[in-house]
């Protein structure tokens, strides 16, 4: 079983800077995929920023340029570097992530998400 747990979330002031860990706890896996998604109050959800295996990455429009997604394969570990945070950032971010196990199983895992709230 594959539990993520997020941390890293707070209060901060309109240009300051935050970063979001996931880490997935378990054994005999490793992670595809990761996916950072947010959902700001009285939003839909949206797709924020991706890693994938091969490490390439995507960005939304409105981060681009301002937040970084990386990975500690060692450590099952997903990391999501915001910069330069706008009060628009507000929302809760959740951790997904594509989990392969060794014997060939795939599945998909969701964190229970931690808020960042950005002053002005």
């Amino acid at each position: 079983q594959v539990q993520l747990v997020e941390s890293g979330g707070g209060l901060v002031q309109a240009g300051g800077s935050l970063r979001l860990s996931c880490a997935a706890s378990g054994s005999g896996f490793s992670i595809n995929a990761a996916y950072w998604y947010r959902q700001p109050p009285g939003k839909q959800r949206e797709l924020v920023a991706a890693v994938f295996s091969g490490g390439s990455t995507y960005y939304s429009d409105s981060v681009k340029g301002r937040f970084t997604i990386s990975r500690d394969s060692a450590k099952n570990t997903v990391y999501l570097q915001m910069n330069n945070l706008k009060p628009e950032d507000t929302a809760v971010y959740s951790c997904n992530i594509d989990a392969a196990g060794t014997t060939g199983w795939v599945k998909e895992y969701w964190g229970k998400g931690t808020l960042i709230t950005v002053s002005s």
